[in-house]
């Protein structure tokens, strides 16, 4: 038995979208800078598909029923959207860059965890000055004895 043309359709129309779209679409080619830094743009793939078909009945007695008239198609389109960059430092850590909207939430975000740990630092300075110095009132004590 052979094949229907709608799967003949179907097949071409997969093909020329896993042709398009791959990983290399999403996540593009890295970029890496002098100073180490490495940039991976990403980017939001979206696609859609459809295909549809039939067979037309013979008008006519005449003709022959094993030629019946087929009509179908097929179409896809896709959308790649440029979504930001994946910026990879060896000084700065692993940020997300992000082409548009909010850049402000998001570079908050980011400094967040940098500002805790500038806290936890200057807390933890903090208490070793204040260790030091009764540490420094002991000795003071014993040698005055």
């Amino acid at each position: 038995m052979s094949d229907h043309p709608i799967q003949g359709l179907m097949k071409t129309a997969m093909e020329s979208i896993k042709d398009m779209v791959d990983v290399n679409t999403i996540v593009g080619d890295a970029v890496e800078t002098p100073d180490g830094t490495v940039i991976l743009p990403i980017s939001r793939v979206s696609f859609g598909f459809a295909a549809g078909g039939g067979n037309g009945e013979p008008e006519e007695v005449g003709q022959s029923q094993t030629t019946c008239a087929f009509g179908g198609g097929s179409g896809a389109g896709v959308s790649v959207k440029p979504v930001g960059f994946l910026v990879c430092s060896p000084i700065h850590g692993v940020r997300f860059m992000p082409v548009e909207g909010n850049a402000i939430y998001d570079r908050i975000i980011d400094l967040v965890p940098k500002v805790l740990n500038t806290i936890q630092e200057m807390l933890d300075s903090a208490k070793k000055d204040t260790d030091d110095m009764d540490e420094l009132a002991k000795t003071a004590e014993t040698q005055s004895i």
